[in-house]
């Protein structure tokens, strides 16, 4: 299945990208697509590290999230110095 990534700020930056299609396995969990993402560059791991992440536009507090198929996960890192 596919999952659209959107980046921003910081994490555009480290990723090269605004947005990206990315293709998971059924069941896959937020974290572990953070996980295969963050080995792609010690920056993008960093970034990634301290984002707050929306799934279809909801916050979660948690990496425990089962993706969708088609879903929509926006990386966000802390904006002014937060």
């Amino acid at each position: 299945m596919t999952v659209t990534v959107r980046f921003f700020a910081a994490a555009c930056r480290a990723a090269g990208a605004a947005e990206e299609l990315v293709t998971v396995s059924e069941g896959t969990l937020l974290g572990e697509l953070v996980d295969s993402l963050s080995v792609r560059s010690d920056e993008l791991s960093r970034v990634l590290s301290r984002c707050q992440f929306l799934v279809d536009e909801e916050a979660v507090s948690n990496h425990d999230v089962v993706l969708r198929p088609g879903c929509t996960v926006d990386a966000l890192p802390p904006f002014a110095g937060g």
